[in-house]
């Protein structure tokens, strides 16, 4: 029992670490973008839904081949990547999404920070909630099958 909950602690660090280092390239992906589309005059908040949704995309992609890759190999069929792109935009998509506009329009609307910053601040505050729900619903660990085998006659 010991050994299970050290391994499953261990895999549960690995996957912190691995999430955190695709979100470091998404947050760069994401504030490049924003950075790009404000400049040729888009709005702000149009501009991170922008950004957001391209984002969400590639965390996606890296998290299916690299952060929960053990868990995803056995089930590569295109309908089970599509279910989980599904998943996984409707859940952290929609946390990443919504955080991101509401935080936005407090941090830059209302208390008028620098919009790189506010969304800093925004990812930042969606990331742990991403993470908990990439683990425990969209790359779930699967139940493992045994099989009954019939007493020979």
């Amino acid at each position: 029992m010991l050994k299970l909950l050290a391994n499953n602690k261990f895999t549960w660090t690995r996957h912190w670490c691995k999430f955190n280092i695709v979100g470091l390239l998404g947050v760069i992906l994401q504030l490049c973008l924003l950075k790009c589309f404000t400049a040729i005059g888009v709005g702000y908040l149009v501009a991170t839904v922008i950004a957001v949704e391209i984002t969400i995309a590639h965390n996606f992609f890296w998290h299916e081949h690299w952060t929960w890759q053990e868990r995803t190999v056995s089930s590569n069929k295109t309908s089970d990547r599509l279910s989980r792109l599904v998943k996984f935009n409707s859940t952290t998509g929609m946390v990443s999404l919504i955080g991101n506009l509401l935080l936005m329009k407090l941090f830059v609307g209302t208390i008028h920070l620098p919009i790189i910053l506010a969304n800093l601040l925004a990812i930042a505050s969606c990331s742990t909630i991403n993470f908990l729900v990439s683990d425990l619903v969209v790359f779930r660990k699967q139940k493992i099958k045994y099989l009954k085998l019939k007493p020979q006659e």
